[in-house]
């Protein structure tokens, strides 16, 4: 196979274009898509895909955990500086497998080793590795990538993953981003490799949403803040003059909704990440909270007490105009979440005499209690899968469970003194939820998987509650 049909299949196999040339590239702050055949040109075009793009493999959802993966460090070129790290490519190329290491290992699937225990393959190696090496140390898949500097300062990263029994490549794919994105490629080479093994839709290059808490029990401040799914790339939002709470995404990520006590007085924002400008949705002097994005962007639901009777209100997210009320019963209506496709709303009510969750249609028609099981049901939350509705059970703790949207198989995830406030992860498959410790209500965000086995508190530089998982970066 020559050079040229090889990089062809590539291509059809990857869902692949070539670079546009970067002058003619609008959004610098975009990773993309990249042609990345050259190391060492293919390894002397001795990269071979099927041309048929019939790819075996040989992993299961039955062995996934057993499946060993070897990620070594990313290859370069020609070590020299880059603005992504003072001590040039190399280094950087380590810090690269690191991440796709961690991010792997973190989500409980696969067994992978990191480039600290793992021999550094050679440049000319990416596109012609030494299986008999990874053979050898029991490796059954293996993830190598390289980066590489250009003259105008942008990072190539390639990423390619090989079942090292067949000895055959199953995905490659490339990314061109500025020195400040290189974790993003990182991250798309870790969902490139879930994503392939798995068979499930990718989540890690995606941000998260979170309320950042400090001072005394008695006196939090809460800041508005966001960061990568991994907890890098931290940044605060808000100062902390006014307490946030409440913080969503919006379906493009360009907005974020969150509930501000400016005065006093409760005050529901949308904030634009790109202009850091933020518009006024909605204001009372009566007490709301909880703001949900509609699937489609244009709606904001929210909660409003009035004279002691709570409902659930829709409001148009560019702000202005009359807020339409969806409940009306003489109960405490909270809450709102839309199921994937906008046609339903999930929400928590105590009409029944107990806090429980209800579902009702987009229009606030057809209200019908979903949630029978012992204890009682509160924040629930669509999965953006549309097969499960994750919420918070009190039957004296509190923990994280998940239920049909019917209100069936409902599985209890998690068993600590008081998790709450669930947010699923973009492919439906994990869950994040904030965890108050008893006495002292120091508070940090933890995730789940739907197997309630894989357990883990993801690290962030202050206190940490009400999480907010975002789409798929686009």
């Amino acid at each position: 196979m020559t050079l040229k049909s090889a990089y062809l299949a590539f291509v059809a196999i990857a869902g692949l274009a070539a670079a546009a040339p970067v002058a003619a590239q609008s959004s610098p702050s975009v990773l993309d898509p990249a042609g990345i055949g050259d190391p060492a040109v293919d390894a002397a075009a001795g990269a071979e895909v099927d041309d048929d793009g019939g790819i075996t493999v040989t992993v299961t959802a039955d062995n996934w955990q057993d499946t060993g993966i070897a990620i070594p460090a990313f290859a370069t070129n020609r070590d020299q500086p880059t603005p992504a790290n003072s001590a040039g490519t190399t280094a950087l190329g380590q810090e690269l497998a690191r991440v796709v290491f961690n991010d792997l290992r973190n989500n409980g699937l696969f067994r992978p080793v990191g480039p600290d225990a793992l021999p550094r393959p050679s440049y000319e190696q990416i596109t012609a590795p030494a299986f008999a090496t990874w053979q050898g140390r029991s490796a059954e898949m293996l993830v190598q990538g390289f980066v590489r500097a250009g003259s105008d300062g942008r990072l190539t990263v390639g990423c390619y993953l090989y079942d090292v029994a067949l000895q055959s490549e199953l995905a490659r794919e490339g990314w061109v981003v500025l020195p400040s994105e290189w974790r993003r490629a990182a991250h798309k080479c870790a969902d490139l490799v879930y994503s392939r093994l798995s068979g499930e839709s990718p989540f890690f290059d995606s941000r998260i949403a979170y309320i950042a808490e400090t001072g005394p029990k008695d006196n939090r401040i809460k800041r508005l803040a966001v960061m990568d799914s991994d907890g890098a790339n931290h940044r605060f939002i808000t100062n902390g003059r006014s307490t946030a709470l409440t913080p969503r995404y919006s379906p493009d990520y360009g907005k974020i909704a969150y509930l501000s006590y400016t005065d006093g007085n409760p005050r529901i924002y949308v904030y634009d990440l790109e202009t850091r400008n933020q518009v006024l949705v909605t204001e009372s002097t009566n007490p709301t909270f909880a703001p949900r994005w509609s699937p489609d962007g244009k709606w904001i639901l929210y909660s409003m007490a009035i004279g002691g009777n709570t409902d659930i209100y829709r409001v148009s997210a560019s702000g202005g105009g009359t807020p339409i009320r969806l409940t009306d019963s003489p109960a405490i209506d909270v809450g709102g979440s839309y199921s994937p496709d906008g046609s339903q709303i999930v929400f928590e009510s105590d009409r029944s005499g107990v806090q429980q969750c209800y579902v009702m249609n987009a229009d606030g028609s057809n209200q019908r209690r979903i949630s029978f099981n012992s204890g009682r049901c509160a924040t629930p939350e669509w999965s953006p899968r549309g097969d499960q509705i994750a919420f918070t059970r009190i039957a004296g703790d509190f923990n994280i469970a998940v239920m049909t949207p019917s209100g069936g198989n409902v599985r209890v995830l998690t068993h600590g003194w008081q998790d709450e406030a669930p947010t699923w992860a973009p492919n439906g498959r994990i869950i994040q939820f904030f965890r108050s410790e008893r006495g002292s209500g120091d508070s940090s965000i933890w995730q789940v998987d739907l197997t309630g086995d894989n357990l883990r508190r993801l690290q962030t530089p202050v206190g940490a509650s009400d999480p907010a998982w975002g789409p798929v970066l686009p």
